[in-house]
């Protein structure tokens, strides 16, 4: 069964580089040392697992020489480690390769179906082994899915290097996993792969012995689309690439090899069509502004369809998240103030969960924003003032508002008289504020939408009693 984002139901819930061991109820620990044993019948995205450091594609901030990761998979550090970041990024397969480097045994162990039970279960196995000189690294999958007690059953064995955790999670571990456990482990974020990242892993794939062994060739525009489609997953890049290749195979028969995969073939096997989409070129220009000006037309079903195709063509969520606070304030503003809690939160949302989870507050607050009020009192209002400020229309600053907290300020004339709205049981009375070629200058304008209807008549009354015009007293809410 499929999810929302095309994702079989399950399986993402495995988050290593590619699919995740898990065991039953009961711990299944692998036999020996080293990484998980694959056979030849596994997926194309299992048996092409990387063996070694050399073959572990992206993540370059973490394995550079002297990082902890690279020590810990060189066999050279001792720390547990929680490895936070999207699916697909290399969680499984880094702690199979700190397994194998460091010679421990190595025990996977999935939260979506292991207990208390099991979790102790396997610290016992690693206690018995740790006093017969063996070690053990116990690789915990969606520990953020563990309870209190769950999480707080590894303590003991982290402290005392009974077993070297490795905890994989696509939550951020600041606020799902257990202090004191974070407190004993490595904090290491990995990021979703470049675009050229999950290129090498396909052509790696195309041509070696355990992927395809060379009988495709990928047509460049076919490439290109597998590598939207992976989305910085690589895992969902070798499982399309698996899909296509092996309807190629069997369409060709008995042709000569290399077969062409091309992108027709590739659109068919994966049942996602290409979106002619270039994030440097013209498309990208053309829809994100068409993406705004729908959310600034008011018309929330163009501004989805947009949204749709700019993900779909893999466009980093990060730059839809940072239009859409733009747009907040630009076009929308205090007609409804909640809209800039929404996007800004959206752009939370995708730094705090990533995709594909993300997709998800990147549309409601495209929904908000396009449904609601809009106005361009603040733009247009900062641009006035800005423009004055340009043309020289900045005096100075007149001399009850100056600083008054150093010695000689009053014999200067600064801050005497200055009087204290919060004195005035209105909180607002009659005094000067800008410099004297501004005074009765109105920058902002506020409109009649949305909640700007009530800001307008405050703002009036404000003016009002702040310029002189009118005594304080009239309720201003």
């Amino acid at each position: 069964m499929s999810d929302l984002f095309g994702s079989e139901v399950g399986e993402d819930e495995s988050d290593g580089l590619f699919e995740t061991v898990r065991p039953e109820v009961e711990p299944a620990p692998t036999s020996g040392p080293g990484p998980l044993a694959v056979n030849s019948h596994a997926p194309l995205a299992v048996r092409m697992r990387p063996r070694t450091l050399g073959e572990v594609v992206g993540q370059q901030h973490l394995l550079g020489p002297g990082a902890p990761l690279r020590r810990l998979v060189e066999g050279s550090g001792a720390a547990s480690v929680l490895l936070y970041g999207p699916p697909g990024t290399g969680k499984t397969t880094l702690a199979s390769l700190i397994s194998g480097a460091t010679g421990r045994r190595f025990e996977a162990l999935s939260a979506l179906s292991a207990g208390v039970k099991e979790v102790r279960g396997v610290i016992e196995l690693a206690r018995r082994r740790l006093l017969a000189g063996e070690q053990t690294v116990l690789f915990i999958d969606e520990v953020h899915r563990f309870s209190k007690t769950q999480q707080d059953a590894l303590l003991a064995a982290v402290e005392n290097r009974i077993v070297l955790l490795v905890a994989a999670t696509t939550e951020n571990p600041s606020f799902s996993v257990v202090s004191p456990l974070l407190s004993r482990s490595l904090v290491l974020q990995l990021q979703s792969l470049t675009p050229d990242d999950i290129e090498d892993l396909l052509e790696r794939a195309r041509t070696d012995e355990r992927g395809l062994g060379g009988e495709i060739e990928i047509a460049g525009d076919a490439m290109d689309h597998l590598v939207r489609l992976a989305a910085g997953d690589a895992r969902r890049a070798l499982t399309a690439l698996e899909a296509a290749a092996g309807a190629a195979l069997d369409q060709a028969g008995d042709a000569e090899r290399p077969i062409l995969l091309d992108l027709a073939t590739v659109e068919a096997s994966v049942d996602k069509a290409a979106v002619r989409y270039d994030r440097d070129g013209d498309q990208h220009y053309d829809v994100i502004s068409a993406f705004i000006k729908s959310i600034r037309g008011s018309d929330v079903d163009a501004a989805l369809h947009y949204l749709a195709r700019m993900l779909t063509a893999g466009e980093d969520p990060r730059f839809i998240a940072r239009r859409l606070v733009v747009h907040a304030s630009e076009d929308i503003g205090m007609a409804d103030p909640t809209a800039l809690q929404t996007a800004t939160a959206a752009a939370q949302a995708v730094q705090l969960i990533g995709m594909p989870e993300a997709r998800l507050a990147l549309a409601q607050a495209t929904i908000h924003l396009a449904t609601a009020p809009k106005s361009g009192a603040v733009i247009a209002a900062l641009g006035a003032a800005m423009a004055d400020v340009a043309a020289g229309n900045a005096g100075l600053v007149p001399a009850h508002l100056r600083d008054g907290h150093y010695a000689g300020a009053a014999k200067l004339g600064n801050a005497v008289g200055y009087r204290y709205p919060h004195d005035h049981p209105d909180g607002v009375l009659p005094q000067q504020y800008p410099p004297d070629e501004l005074v009765g200058v109105d920058y902002y304008q506020p409109t009649t939408h949305g909640g700007e209807r009530d800001i307008a008549a405050r703002v009036d009354k404000l003016r009002a009693i702040v310029r002189g015009k009118t005594r304080p007293g009239g309720r201003l809410s």
